[in-house]
């Protein structure tokens, strides 16, 4: 079994970021959680994960109130989408700091 952990940051200035981790067995992936962070009020706000908690992958949109909107994708396998997420996270982390920040007042 093997084991991935890194983190890549998404702009200049270091206040965006994804952060990724998986872990395989005979070249499948059994388990992954990705998440885009920003840096907010003084700390790493998680805005955006897809992982394979509740035994199978989706993804999870937090909210401000602390509330999250959790979208299922039956029939994907976790390379599939862990690849989506991936993709979804790197070209649109923007819009969901933006969509964030607006839900929360700023």
């Amino acid at each position: 079994m093997g084991e991935k952990e890194f983190i890549v940051y998404l702009d200049e200035a270091h206040e965006n970021r994804y952060r990724h981790w998986h872990m395989w067995r005979r070249g499948e992936i059994v388990e992954f959680r990705i998440q885009y962070e920003a840096w907010m009020a003084g700390r790493w706000q998680p805005i955006v994960r897809y992982d394979t908690a509740h035994g199978q992958p989706h993804r999870d949109i937090l909210h401000p109130a602390r509330t999250q909107t959790k979208e299922m994708y039956p029939g994907r396998s976790n390379a599939e989408m862990l690849t989506l997420g991936q993709e979804d996270i790197m070209e649109n982390w923007s819009s969901y700091r933006a969509k964030y920040e607006q839900e929360a007042g700023q």
